[in-house]
This record gives C-alpha cells, structure tokens and sequence, in this order.
C-alpha cells in the first residue's frame, strides 16, 4: 500500500473517532438526571425478600372441638323421618285436603293463583285448616282477584272470611296489601322472601311457603305452630327454642337443603292427628320407642294422684285418769262366780286402764279422750266384768274411783264382788 493512503487512513480514522467521542459526550449531557425516587425503585428490584417457612401440614386423626361445633344433628333424626313418612303415607290430615295449596283456583291465570295463595296464607294465622278452606271457597264464588278485593267493602270483605282468626284485623292487611301490589307490582305477588315480608300482614312463614306454593322455589323452612311444636318436642333442635323463627333457623342449620321443601307438609300433618297440642296419641306413633317425649311408662301429667298428706300428730302428756270423769260409769251384774283366774282379771284391768293411759302420740281427728272413754266403755264386755251407763246399777265410791294404781282398782272390784255374793247368799 502507498505511504500516502496509510497516513489518510489514519487520519480519517482518527476524525471519526473524535465524532464518536463528541457525540457520546452530548448524550451525556442533555441526558435528563434521575431523581432520588427512580434510584431507590431500582435498588428495590433487586432487595433480597425472606421467604416464609413452609409448614408441613399432617391429616388430622379425630375432628376437633371446634370441628364438631357445626356438625351437630340429633340422633336418630333419618329413623325418625322413615317413620313420619310412613305415618303420613294415607295424607288423612286436614292439610292434605284444605291446606293453601289445595285453595286455588286452577284454572285461574298464574297471575291471579299467586294472589290467592298468599290471602290463602294470610287468613290462615292463627286459624284451623278448615275454616281458612271455608273462606277461601266464599271468596273464590264471589271472585278472588286484585281488583275485586279493592272494589269490595270491608263490611263485605269481613262476611265473607268470618270466623276466621283476627277476620277484622285481617280485613284491613288484606286491603291495604291488595293495594300494595296493585301499585307497585302490577297485581302480582313480589318473587323473593324480602320483598315478602315487607307486605303487610306477611311474616317469615308466609313468605317462605308462599315462595314454594307461588313460585315453586325452596328459599326456607316455613315454620308455624305444629313444627315449632314438633321440633321441640322430638329434640330436632340443639336447645329450646321459644318462638317458631328460632325454631326455622336451628332446623335449617342441620337440615339438608333437600329436605327443607317437605319439613312443613309432614309435620303438620302429623301435628294434626297423632302429635297433638294436648294429649297425643303416643301409642299410635311408630316414633314412640324413640321419641325423647314419648309418655310410654310415664304416668299423664294431667292425671295426679291427691297427695296423702299425714294427719297432724299432737304429742299428748301423760294423762292421768280421774274416774268421776268417764261419764259416771258404774260396775253392774258382777252376778257370775268369784273370780277363778286372778291372772285374767289383772290383765283384763289393765287393759282397760292402758288404753286410757296411752302416752303415745294421738291423731288429731280423734275425739277428746272423754268421748273415746264412753265409746270404749259402751263395748266392752267381759265374762266377769261388765260396765254400762245403768244409772240404777250401783255407784263405786268417789274416793276409790279417783285412785290410779290398777292394784288398788282391782281390789276394789274384788270386794264389790265379795258383797255381792254375800247380798245373794243371804236372800
């Protein structure tokens, strides 16, 4: 190569590295500094993190206490519900036949059998199956719609649902009601248990079975007075339960959700006709063996036996006996022979005069110790002793009645004895 191409080489080699070298310097210098704030996010990408420990996790052998908190149901609750079918398998309870959903009109529009379920369940508050059957049908004859109902008079309107339970109470919710849907839900009944409950006159039950009977949806247990009841009564709930809300929510925590459709149907029925409010008929249930209630070898609580109350003792003192007291009695026909057992006699003294020096307690409905020594003196007889009220029988003196000793007494007898035989002997 020519000396003169190197030497240009060099120096176009050394322009183009100077280019480079200012053009580097430039960026440098219009290149925007980085705040504070940029740095330390950049530093953080690259901050070492402690990573947890891991926990070796082993399967648990037996539940714990707090396991089995929520798994609560009571015990033979599946035999039982065999046997409630079983029972309920002819449907002969008053519900099979006149219960809200037998009440409608079937050939009504969908519309206008809502409406009617939910009167049905309103009229039924506090009020017999046959009756709230009784009512409906009056209604249907005079025409179960919306715009009927508002037309109608209350006077009118209380005719027709008398006698049911509340009927003038329940004249106004079933007007004010009626309007209600009218304006806000174009004569229809609302779709969920909220909107339900908001109606006046409707409570949870109503709006629970109403929204299975109405919309054929399962949205809880309706729970009246035969299942709050029952529940309770067959132990179906944890602890007592004191109103029929409380009830609904203890059965629906244990219940399965498939079951809840039919809990109300069954147990009403069976309320019904076996497990009545008073009196049930535990000898016809198949449940009886197992039924925590069960009155199989209890005694009825409503047939008691009277108490027998122990007749008042009184503690009575030592009497003494004072013979011009015993009503003037007097020894009479002392005409058999002379005392042949001495033995007899003394025991038939003392026997007299025991009975009359009991120190023993003495019950209160006795008679006074005066009348029960004339009872007794008025019977006695003996085959040498006889005493009696003959007021022309002989007196004993004043001075020998009054002596207590049994030993003076019977001398005392022994010598009336002796004068006599002598009064005979000498006739």
């Amino acid at each position: 190569m020519p000396p003169k191409k190197g030497k240009q080489l060099a120096s176009t080699s050394v322009a183009v590295a100077k280019a480079l070298k200012k053009s580097e310097l430039n960026s440098i210098v219009n290149k925007p500094e980085q705040s504070s704030t940029d740095i330390m996010l950049d530093l953080n990408k690259f901050k070492f993190e402690k990573k947890p420990p891991v926990k070796i996790e082993f399967d648990k052998e037996s539940p714990t206490k707090q396991d089995q908190e929520g798994l609560w149901e009571p015990p033979k609750w599946k035999e039982f519900l065999v046997n409630l079918r079983n029972m309920r398998a002819n449907n002969d309870a008053p519900v099979d036949s006149m219960g809200c959903h037998m009440s409608m009109d079937e050939d009504a529009p969908p519309k206008v059998m809502r409406y009617q379920s939910l009167i049905s369940l309103m009229l039924s508050s506090q009020t017999k199956d046959q009756v709230t059957f009784g009512a409906m049908e009056r209604l249907r004859a005079r025409g179960l719609t919306v715009d009927n109902i508002l037309d109608m008079s209350d006077e009118e309107l209380g005719q027709l649902i008398y006698p049911v339970g509340f009927w003038k109470t329940k004249v106004k919710y079933i007007k004010k009601t009626t309007q209600t849907l009218k304006d806000q839900y174009d004569g229809d009944i609302p779709d969920s248990v909220e909107k339900l409950c908001k109606l006046t006159g409707v409570g949870p039950k109503m709006a629970h079975i109403c929204m299975k009977v109405a919309w054929n949806k399962v949205t809880g247990i309706g729970v009246d007075t035969h299942v709050h009841r029952i529940s309770n009564r067959i132990g179906w709930v944890k602890k007592t339960t004191s109103t029929p809300e409380d009830t609904r929510k203890a059965l629906q925590s244990w219940l399965p959700f498939e079951l809840w459709s039919e809990v109300n149907h069954l147990m009403v029925g069976f309320g019904q006709t076996i497990c009545l409010p008073i009196g049930p008929n535990c000898q016809e249930c198949l449940n009886n063996d197992i039924c925590p209630s069960s009155e199989k070898d209890k005694k009825s609580p409503y047939k008691r036996s009277p108490k027998k109350s122990p007749g008042k003792m009184i503690k009575s003192e030592p009497m003494e006996i004072d013979l011009d007291k015993v009503n003037n009695h007097e020894v009479k026909d002392l005409t058999q022979t002379s005392l042949q057992d001495e033995k007899d006699d003394k025991l038939k003294v003392k026997d007299l005069i025991s009975s009359e020096l009991e120190n023993e307690k003495v019950v209160n409905t006795r008679k006074s110790p005066k009348q029960e020594v004339q009872k007794k003196s008025e019977n006695i007889e003996g085959p040498d002793i006889k005493i009696t009220n003959d007021k022309n029988s002989k007196k004993i003196s004043s001075e020998n009645l009054k002596r207590k000793s049994p030993r003076v007494l019977k001398q005392s007898v022994a010598a009336s004895d002796t004068k006599t035989k002598r009064t005979k002997q000498k006739k």
